[in-house]
């Protein structure tokens, strides 16, 4: 027995539902990339690392949000049917779930962007800053949350 079938498979059934809801909770930056090639941004993308991160480089169409002044009044500006689609440094950050766990008890739909400013870059991406398009990688990106 190997050790990917020591542990047995969830049923179709049970694997649907897992699966299904964790594209309820996640996209990813390919995904992202496409709807705002397409044209079909209803969502705002939020950038959750602080303001000198945000600057150095960051993903664009994004804002930026420091998760820690995700407060009623500073997102009273937004719709409460507003999706949000939140994102860090990268997969060793957790302001991302700090993010998400703020806007939801909020009220606020949320989804993480998968990969943060790291996946981005994975996928080729470029990221603009204070001064328009950045090279590849730029300096500056760690989260700083």
């Amino acid at each position: 027995m190997s050790l990917v079938s020591h542990f047995p498979a969830a049923s179709a059934a049970v694997a649907l539902m897992h699966f299904s809801q964790r594209l309820a909770f996640e996209t990813d930056c390919s995904d992202v990339h496409h709807s705002q090639q397409e044209g079909q941004v209803d969502y705002v993308l939020v950038d959750v690392r602080g303001e000198a991160a945000y600057a150095a480089g960051h993903v664009p169409g994004a804002i930026n949000i420091p998760h820690r002044l995700m407060s009623a009044e500073r997102m009273a500006e937004f719709p409460r049917d507003t999706l949000f689609v939140v994102y860090c440094a990268g997969p060793h950050c957790n302001g991302v779930h700090r993010a998400a766990v703020r806007l939801a008890s909020l009220g606020y739909a949320v989804k993480e962007m998968l990969g943060g400013v790291t996946g981005w870059l994975d996928e080729g991406l470029s990221l603009v800053g204070a001064e328009g398009a950045l090279p590849n990688p730029p300096a500056g990106i760690a989260c700083a949350c």
